[in-house]
């Protein structure tokens, strides 16, 4: 999947930035983005040594499009804890009920069932 240099958001250094100096902090980086996927497979031995190659050639922001372009974005973000997958289960699947959950559901079903029960004995009362 090959992301075009004008599909780069504008807010991308190397977009917004090209005639900026490539520091060493932005290589170092660079070359574990590039480690990290060449391991997933996501990238092949040769496309890996040429964007290296690329990488250490480039002097400014602007010559590493090609070294970027198709790599997986680094997450900005931390996942939100409500959906953090804590358990042993896969996604989708359900889980068992917690004991304290059913006995808030009986308590509440039967504090509902009691309260009918007493307004239906008002009404016939009054009535």
């Amino acid at each position: 999947m090959s992301c075009p240099v004008n599909e780069l958001p504008r807010s991308s250094k190397y977009r917004s930035s090209p005639d900026e100096q490539v520091s060493a902090q932005e290589r170092e980086q660079l070359t574990r983005r590039l480690n990290e996927a060449f391991t997933a497979g996501k990238l092949t031995q040769d496309d890996y040594s040429a964007r290296l190659d690329e990488l250490y050639a480039a002097q400014r922001l602007g010559d590493l499009v090609p070294v970027v372009e198709s790599l997986p974005a680094v997450q900005s973000y931390s996942e939100p804890a409500m959906v953090q997958q804590t358990g042993a289960q896969q996604p989708g699947e359900l889980s068992v009920a917690s004991s304290n959950g059913s006995r808030m559901t009986v308590a509440l079903v039967g504090g509902i069932a009691a309260i009918v029960i007493i307004l239906v004995i008002l009404l016939l009362v009054l009535l």
